[in-house]
This record gives structure tokens, sequence and C-alpha cells, in this order.
């Protein structure tokens, strides 16, 4: 093994033989990128298999008008359905990635995924149960976009956002981008959420002053 063994990272791939995983390492390549930039784009095809080794990216797709709904995102350990999907089909991307944080990706080129899927049967169930969990969270998002309270989804995003922090960093069309909706309906529900003291806003900041009311809202669909 080399001294950086990508493999260990991903359970998919630290459960092959060694032998596999050396292979690996010497066929897949190394990308970085900062936070802000675009990992990929509309137009493009993928040519390989993406992992997400460190750091976080936005999975989002924009309508003609220009409205944006975040799909999903891949955190650090995981692959991306999306680059799975359009090499599989060998067809561009319909959808933005973007690097939320400083991020460290490996791209395994397809000759390499065909015959690993076809030779490993603990490569290709790792690949596919993590093609079958994000299926599930884009209905997810479809039926939530379709149907759900639009108070219940912002307050539930804004705790997931706040990640264990009283505050948020978002402008309303940041979280209008999140939730699939029109910046005037987030600015009208965070009003009323402010009125009823469960947070204070300032400039691209909202402080989560009652969590816990806010997770009782999250809660009551």
């Amino acid at each position: 093994m080399t001294d950086f063994d990508w493999t260990e990272r991903f359970e998919g791939t630290a459960a092959l033989p060694v032998d596999v995983r050396r292979r690996l390492n010497a066929t897949a390549r190394i990308l970085k990128f900062s936070r802000g930039d675009q990992v990929f784009g509309p137009m493009s095809v993928p040519d390989g298999l993406f992992f997400l080794y460190e750091g976080r990216i936005r999975v989002s797709q924009s309508s003609e008008n220009g409205r944006e709904i975040v799909l999903y995102r891949v955190d650090a350990g995981e692959s991306c359905v999306l680059t799975t999907a359009c090499m599989l089909a060998e067809e561009a991307y319909n959808a933005e990635g973007v690097a939320e944080t400083d991020v460290t990706a490996i791209l395994l080129p397809k000759t390499a995924f065909d015959r690993l899927a076809a030779e490993e049967d603990a490569f290709r169930n790792f690949v596919f149960a993590a093609y079958s969990r994000r299926l599930i969270d884009l209905l997810r998002v479809v039926d939530d976009v379709a149907f759900g309270r639009i108070d219940v989804r912002l307050a539930e995003r804004l705790l997931t956002l706040g990640q264990g922090r009283k505050e948020v960093h978002a402008t309303h069309q940041d979280l209008a981008s999140e939730l699939g909706t029109a910046r005037e309906v987030i600015s009208r529900v965070l009003h009323d959420f402010q009125k009823r003291d469960l947070i204070a806003q300032s400039r691209g900041v909202i402080s989560l002053s009652d969590k816990m009311g806010l997770a009782t809202i999250a809660q009551s669909a």
C-alpha cells in the first residue's frame, strides 16, 4: 500500500482484497477544490466514479428562470450518486456540485469502475446501496416541495444547518434555494418565527433563539 491509501476511507473499498485496493490506489486520481469552487456542472459528462475523501459538496439544480433547489449534499466518506448515474448512462450532468468546504476527492476512471463492479461483490454492493439511499433522499425532496408545509421544512432545515450551533449563516435567498421556494416565502415565515421569539435576524445571520420551539414545529408535520 502507498502512504496515502484512500481506500481505507470508504466502507466498500476498505472491504476489498489488498491486491484490488493496491490497484485502485495506482489507478485513481486525487482532485482538490477550494471552498466555493464548482466541482461539476451542467453539460459535462463524468468519466469516472467520484468519491469524497474530505469536505462537503452541495448538489443543486436551477430552473430556466434562475430558481435553485438543493437536491442533497455529499459528505466525506460518500460517493456522489449523480456522478454514478451520469457515468453509467454516459449523459451530461443536469445539476451543479459546489464545494461548501475545501474538498479532497478521488476519481476512479470508468474502465476501472466497470472491471471492479463486475468482479467484486463488496464494491458493487457499496455503490448501489449508496445509489438507493440517495434516490430515497431525492424522492423525499420531491415530496417535501410538493406537499410539505414550508414552516415545518424551514424549521427543520435551520436546525440541520445549525449543526449544534446557535447561528446559521445564510441569506433568505440561500434558504429559498435549500427548500426550492421563493425568497419572499422564506422572508414571510422567518418574520413569523421572529415574532414568536424563535429566531433573531441580522444581515446574513439567523440566531436560533429557541431551538426547542423550532424542533416542535419541525416535528409537527
